[in-house]
């Protein structure tokens, strides 16, 4: 073994198991040098996303003192900050997983540039998505705009075998210093709502693959049924775990293909779910303006509406749309929304409130702990009929509708809303004391009308759709 160590430069990639990058330096026999980077694309997360980056460092620096390791943080621009590391450690390169997201892409190839420049070892491995999105074309050798023909070229598609954990890192001779991870007070934008949103969040490498067990043994073979009922923990929970990289895409996969083989009825469903991510990132990566502007060009100078009163409403959980508003809610108090939710709030407020779906997809990124920037862009424009494979601009999701069909005894109405209870549930109070003192909410208060009459609101959004068609 040569004495000079190899950086792995981790990001959102907090695992031991199937990591490409890890693997890579270890087979060059160098010691290893684990590191994580505050950097101002790290810094650019909503606040409950950084907060949760945060635990996910954590509990990954500890998962490395444990095997005798250490996890070197540094803060700054990431290419001054390598540049510095590879002077104080004589390193012979960097290796880090992946990345497809067009606000840190520019990043990674300054620093590819800036390592290389030197001579020493640089690149990215796989690792986040199952296949690369360029390996996965049609056959006029185009990208897929559509989800149904992108699954079946990709179910078919060989995935690797998950790459075991290391037994043993190789540690360098002397460690660089490292900053305290406390010192960079990763939680203060969640203000007293990081107390009650931490119970919710399942943190770290061994929970991820716990979670991954228990719903392939429990969950897999009534998901397709059960998924869509907003009172039921009936899905994985593992946007979260995805989000951070502490379990890798694959080993989802190979769960969920045994689950299938097995006879489990949902397994199916639950691997389309997962390649819904993929097609993503997919479209992220050949279309990169999807994640701020309007993927179809026709919609540009549609008359959405701006920020408005009506949104804050919404962002508060205040419509008097009492699905709608136990939705929001649910996100303030838990850091996740029930995946139906998300398509009731962002079709009321892009359709019957005629906001601007990049409004909705703000607060998101604000308030989510499973923040998926791709995920998430394609989501809002799917709702909001500017996307690819969008739902069409006439279906307008009827909250009343939905509610009764996927709550229908108003048990996950009653969890989020207070005012809906004489005795409202510890979740439901949990809401007012997460919210910003500034909202003034008292779960007292009589429950609010809602905003607009959901007939109104319908014909509104048709009317305004039908003039941007003719």
């Amino acid at each position: 073994m040569t004495k000079q160590p190899i950086i792995v430069w981790f990001r959102r990639d907090f695992r031991l198991a199937d990591h490409p990058a890890l693997h890579a330096a270890l087979a060059l026999g160098h010691p290893v040098l684990p590191l994580v980077v505050l950097d101002p694309e790290t810094l650019a997360m909503g606040p409950a996303a950084l907060w949760r980056w945060g635990l996910a460092v954590e509990a990954f620096a500890l998962r490395l003192q444990s095997m005798g390791s250490r996890l070197i943080l540094r803060r700054g621009p990431a290419p001054q900050v390598l540049a510095a590391l590879l002077d104080e450690t004589q390193a012979a390169g960097v290796l880090w997983s992946r990345s497809y997201d067009p606000n840190t892409t520019p990043r990674d190839a300054l620093v590819k540039a800036m390592v290389k420049g030197r001579g020493l070892l640089a690149g990215s491995r796989p690792g986040f998505l199952l296949h690369e999105p360029a390996a996965v074309l049609t056959g006029a050798g185009g990208f897929y705009r559509v989800y149904t023909p992108f699954w079946n070229a990709v179910k078919g598609l060989p995935v690797a075998p998950p790459l075991p954990a290391p037994k043993a890192l190789p540690a360098p001779d002397v460690w660089p210093v490292s900053d305290d991870l406390a010192s960079w007070d990763l939680g203060a934008g969640m203000r007293r709502g990081a107390a009650v949103v931490r119970p919710y969040q399942q943190v770290g490498e061994a929970a991820a693959m716990a979670r991954l067990a228990a719903f392939i043994d429990i969950k897999a073979d009534g998901y397709k049924l059960q998924r869509d009922f907003l009172a039921q923990d009936a899905s994985s929970g593992l946007s979260e775990n995805l989000t951070y990289g502490e379990i890798s895409p694959r080993q989802i996969w190979h769960a969920g293909q045994r689950a299938l083989h097995e006879g489990a009825a949902g397994a199916e469903h639950f691997l389309k779910e997962l390649v819904w991510r993929e097609f993503a990132w997919a479209l992220m990566h050949h279309t990169p303006h999807i994640a701020h502007t309007n993927w179809r060009p026709e919609w540009e100078g549609f008359g959405w509406r701006a920020d408005n009163p009506d949104a804050e409403a919404w962002r508060r959980g205040q419509t008097g749309e009492p699905v709608v508003d136990a939705a929001m809610r649910q996100m303030f108090v838990t850091g996740t929304m029930h995946n139906r939710a998300r398509m009731i709030v962002a079709s009321y407020l892009t359709k019957h409130l005629l906001t601007d779906w990049r409004v909705g997809q703000a607060w998101f990124a604000q308030c989510l702990t499973d923040w998926d920037p791709a995920a998430n862009a394609m989501g809002w424009q799917w709702v909001a009929g500017s996307g690819p494979d969008a739902a069409p601009y006439f279906r307008v999701f009827n909250p009343t509708t939905q509610a009764q069909n996927f709550d229908p005894d108003q048990s996950y109405r009653a969890r989020y809303v207070a005012e809906l209870s004489a005795t409202p549930p510890k979740p439901a109070l949990d809401f007012f004391a997460a919210a910003p003192i500034s909202w003034r909410l008292d779960p007292k208060r009589p429950y609010p009308p809602p905003l607009i009459s959901l007939p109104d609101g319908r014909a509104r959004a048709l009317a305004a759709y039908a003039q941007r068609k003719a």
